[in-house]
């Protein structure tokens, strides 16, 4: 059976350029798709998902779109219409890959289609304004989507534009011969732990690992560095997980101070929803990393560590870490499954130890003690006599958690 690749692009503007990198796309064999997003005049090019069969699936009559001047209220329906076909035509086995062709506006809409479709599922975006500040963040954020900038204007089928579009077709038709993962493939027949980390606590991580594993899990690991932490609540959402050990958590108070590391407001719940096993340590909590530009006047006299020349990292006062473990707790006593939180008393990164310039367990028990007054019965709050980078800590989360998720026979 052939691949199928949903093109997505905006035929308004880029009909002649869309109809070339369609035919390359099936050269190589898959059926194309083509959904056109355009909310301009009609294009009078055929394709099998049309305008009016996009905004009718957002609720909307096309000619209303093409009269309205709320560009941001218009677009956010074409995009709402996209993502219901799209996942209806995923959820049906019709999809092996995604394309999209646009500029900036053509790049946001046909982005936010692809990340809303699950991981695994190829998705190439060629853009013209990949390059632009910001906007390739914006584009990938959260989703597993490749950018391939075109450099040149998608303006006219030039010699440099036709190769960046053989190009695409050829990584478009050998991504679509590549099955998308499973909840059910991916677990191989093991129960999966998603497991939370960043640099100062990656030592901690890497020996949970493999306890976890010689006891029969599967364990997936997840930068917590703000993008890969909200995407790891996507995943769990979609039910690749049997449990958590999240030893990174900071993203939650990030979200609080409004730093580089913020997670979003929904962070650490995922789990918590469908009831399942969750071992909670607190690395990085008490540590925050406002952009440079944003700093309020006293983050200049905070204690502070420099991880590299990019990323700095102010400690939080007790008021703040009162704060963020109410925040904490608001989440934690939503959680239908069980609930450990261990917290180390000597340190909870590899820099926060004695001697170190944010060092201050003191402080850090105006954290835990708040925590501990807010949680409900069902939440344990713990502490351990160690580092959360020592031996002793990681081998505490392993019991830990294999007190709540017995390992599988």
């Amino acid at each position: 059976m052939s691949q199928t690749v949903l093109l997505i692009s905006t035929l308004d503007t880029k009909a002649e350029e869309t109809l070339y990198l369609r035919g390359k796309i099936e050269e190589g064999g898959p059926r194309v798709l083509l959904m056109d997003l355009s909310m301009g005049a009609p294009s009078g090019q055929a394709c099998e998902i049309t305008p009016d069969d996009v905004a009718a699936a957002a609720g909307w009559d096309i000619a209303d779109i093409r009269a309205s001047r709320e560009r941001a209220k218009i677009t956010s329906a074409m995009i709402s219409g996209a993502v219901s076909i799209a996942a209806e035509r995923f959820a049906a086995g019709g999809l092996q890959g995604v394309v999209g062709l646009g500029g900036s506006t053509g790049s946001l809409m046909a982005s936010e289609v692809m990340r809303a479709l699950p991981f695994g599922l190829p998705k190439l975006m060629v853009s013209s304004t990949a390059a632009l500040p910001g906007l390739a963040t914006r584009y990938i954020d959260t989703g597993d989507l490749m950018l391939l900038h075109t450099v040149v204007e998608i303006s006219g089928l030039t010699p440099l534009l036709t190769n960046v579009l053989d190009r695409a077709a050829a990584a478009a038709v050998g991504m679509a011969a590549v099955p998308a993962p499973t909840p059910e493939s991916v677990r191989g027949g093991r129960p999966l732990v998603a497991l939370s980390m960043f640099g100062p606590s990656e030592k901690c991580a890497h020996q949970v690992r493999l306890m976890l594993e010689e006891a029969g899990f599967g364990v997936i690991g997840f930068s917590a560095a703000g993008v890969c932490d909200r995407a790891m609540e996507d995943m769990i959402g979609q039910g690749y997980f049997a449990g958590v050990v999240d030893i990174t958590p900071g993203g939650v108070g990030e979200y609080v101070m409004g730093g580089m590391r913020s997670a979003g407001p929904h962070r650490l719940e995922a789990a918590g929803k469908l009831g399942l096993p969750q071992v909670i340590a607190p690395a990085g909590v008490n540590l925050m990393s406002p952009r440079k530009s944003r700093y309020k006047p006293d983050y200049h006299q905070r204690r502070k560590y420099d991880l590299d020349k990019l990323r700095t990292f102010l400690r939080l006062n007790t008021d703040e870490l009162e704060e963020v473990a109410r925040a904490f707790a608001d989440k934690l006593n939503q959680a239908q499954g069980p609930v450990i939180f261990l917290v180390p008393t000597q340190g909870w990164c590899s820099f926060d130890r004695p001697g170190g310039a944010v060092y201050a367990p003191e402080e850090d028990r105006a954290f835990t003690e708040e925590l501990r007054r807010r949680v409900d019965p069902q939440v344990q709050v713990r502490e351990v006599e160690a580092n959360l980078e020592d031996p002793a800590f990681a081998e505490a989360l392993v019991q830990a958690f294999l007190s709540l998720a017995p390992a599988p026979a």
